[in-house]
């Protein structure tokens, strides 16, 4: 399972991903945007999408299922950290083949892209920076980011604060615990906003 894991995230390229699994499945990704190190400009957002690159990243830390399963929070979940809704029409131990995977994906994605550009409103952002929000709000949810939960991110966003934003991409906790691997995800998040960096932090660790 972890050899599958890291070819389907191995896989991801500047055009898509191909799912490197037993079948002969190459479901793409529909992504166009630009890549983070092709963009040197800060820009509006209402436009950006993930980069191939963010999903590479996503991809390594939630691993990739096909079976559906409880996460530590006990939720129902499968694919690439989809949890699954009734809309679905999945139940526990279900299996999903790569296409529905990659379908899932892009459609939490888009909800991310959208929640990130409605957060940040007219504050223009580097790619990688757009992509470390979206992988928060992919991570925690669209409540955890509301002005009401995460005061400090809003008002930094509305200063225009960049470096206080990413003081504030940091979420450790899991089921009410703390998680080793949020913490690892929370550094690279950081590296990603700040430095443009998507390396795996273990890998340097």
């Amino acid at each position: 399972m972890r050899k599958r894991k890291i070819a389907l995230a191995m896989s991801v390229s500047a055009a898509g991903i191909q799912a490197a699994a037993s079948g002969a499945v190459e479901p793409q990704f529909s992504s166009s945007a630009p890549q983070a190190w092709m963009i040197e400009t800060r820009t509006q957002t209402d436009s950006m999408r993930a980069s191939a690159e963010l999903k590479r990243a996503m991809m390594e830390e939630e691993g990739v299922r096909h079976d559906v399963y409880r996460d530590v929070a006990g939720n129902l979940t499968v694919g690439v950290g989809h949890l699954v809704t009734a809309s679905d029409g999945l139940s526990l131990g279900d299996t999903i083949s790569d296409e529905r995977v990659m379908e899932l994906l892009e459609a939490d994605l888009e909800h991310a892209e959208k929640t990130v550009s409605d957060l940040v409103g007219d504050l223009p952002l580097f790619q990688h920076e757009f992509d470390a929000l979206v992988d928060l709000v992919f991570n925690v949810g669209q409540g955890s980011v509301s002005q009401e939960r995460s005061p400090k991110l809003n008002e930094a966003i509305s200063a225009g604060d960049h470096q206080s934003i990413a003081d504030e991409l940091h979420y450790h906790s899991a089921g009410g615990a703390t998680a080793k691997g949020l913490i690892y995800r929370s550094e690279r998040r950081a590296n990603i906003f700040l430095n443009g960096s998507y390396e795996d932090p273990r890998m340097t660790a």
